[in-house]
């Protein structure tokens, strides 16, 4: 599963975490090992005929953690 994102408008930010859950609202999980440098990531790890809800957060220098972005559902076929 390709998952994109826009840029965060902060300054300061090194990186993006991907989060999962297969409940939408609550129950993600960090889905990446390291901070992800672009906005882009596949996701490997999906099942067929899932629905999973992703957020993002940015990541900055000091390594703070911004708040989860808007849920997105995606629908596995």
């Amino acid at each position: 599963m390709l998952l994109n994102w826009t840029a965060s408008p902060s300054s300061g930010v090194t990186g993006y975490n991907v989060y999962r859950s297969t409940v939408s609202g609550s129950g993600y999980t960090k889905i990446n090992s390291s901070a992800v440098g672009g906005l882009v990531y596949t996701d490997a790890t999906v099942v067929n005929g899932q629905t999973y809800y992703y957020v993002t957060t940015s990541v900055d220098t000091s390594g703070d953690e911004s708040t989860y972005s808007e849920e997105v559902q995606m629908v596995v076929p």
